[in-house]
């Protein structure tokens, strides 16, 4: 039986970590809001989720949870409600418009108990884009139309809100902060506008949480064993190392490969190689087949 394993060794953000100066961090959990009826109808695939993982691997974070939501007023100030109330950083994308369909504004001012304001920094980005527009089409400035004046609604944001500049188009988003710890992060929908304001928000503000905590991860492929078979051991495992976690994922099998499941440990790494070493003895003993995942 083939015994030689990969392991990979990367940095999440997870409940343990190991900062290089005396002072330890706060554990922070990292949330992820998309909004949109386009995204629940299929009529837009959703670009965002697998953006965040990037950039939050790319810097050590990792996500903790994510929700979708339509654009349903009372659904969404309900969500915010329960996340404000949190120390998590929510990054929140959608719904920030100024069109009928876009509640988010409103929505999280209400979740606040709050009134929208225009916020001087954007209605003043909100002129330099009308400027801009105006400018590049060969019109006369003008920003006293209707539709100039419907546009400032975009820089009306719940009393006490901070903004996010977008390099894309300089029409902001806005932050949040959290009683406590934590912080909303909102952005439009579009990846183009949201992609690099949250990538600033992090580089910003949490830096100093990168690369915090070195995580391992190590896994097998078993083949043809029941999930039943191996929860014993899954399970002693997780009792004997607190800081490691056991995952299984089950692969009924295709054309390329048998039935099995890949088995694995990841978490702080001198418990995780230990962990995978308790790991395949277990499996040794158990007669189980394996190979390296």
């Amino acid at each position: 039986m083939e015994r030689s394993r990969c392991s990979v060794i990367h940095y999440l953000s997870a409940k343990y970590f190991y900062p290089t100066s005396a002072k330890r961090r706060s554990p922070m959990a990292i949330g992820l809001i998309i909004i949109g009826d386009e995204i629940l109808s299929g009529r837009r695939v959703d670009k965002h989720f697998p953006k965040i993982l990037e950039m939050l691997t790319a810097r050590g974070l990792s996500l903790a949870w994510a929700e979708y939501i339509g654009d349903d007023p009372a659904r969404i100030t309900a969500t915010l409600k329960r996340t404000f109330d949190s120390d998590d950083i929510v990054f929140c994308t959608g719904g920030i418009g100024a069109t009928p369909d876009d509640h988010t504004r409103q929505c999280a001012a209400a979740a606040l108990g709050v009134p929208l304001v225009l916020h001087p920094e954007a209605r003043e980005k909100i002129r330099e884009r009308i400027a801009d527009t105006a400018r590049d089409a060969g019109l006369e400035l003008d920003y006293d139309t209707l539709d100039n004046l419907h546009r400032l609604k975009m820089g009306e944001f719940p009393q006490g809100a901070a903004i996010i500049p977008n390099p894309f188009n300089k029409i902001p988003g806005f932050s949040v902060p959290h009683k406590g710890a934590g912080a909303h992060y909102f952005a439009p929908g579009f990846p183009v506008m949201a992609w690099p304001m949250f990538e600033w928000v992090l580089d910003t503000y949490y830096a100093d949480r990168f690369h915090q905590n070195p995580q391992l991860e190590q896994s097998v492929l078993v083949f043809e064993a029941m999930e039943s078979t191996l929860t014993p051991l899954m399970e002693a495992i997780e009792a004997e190392f607190p800081l490691v976690k056991v995952f299984s994922l089950p692969h009924v099998g295709d054309g390329d490969t048998r039935r099995h499941i890949d088995l694995g440990v990841k978490g702080e790494p001198l418990q995780s190689a230990a962990a995978f070493k308790k790991m395949l003895s277990g499996l040794d003993q158990l007669k189980a087949e394996y190979r390296p995942a």
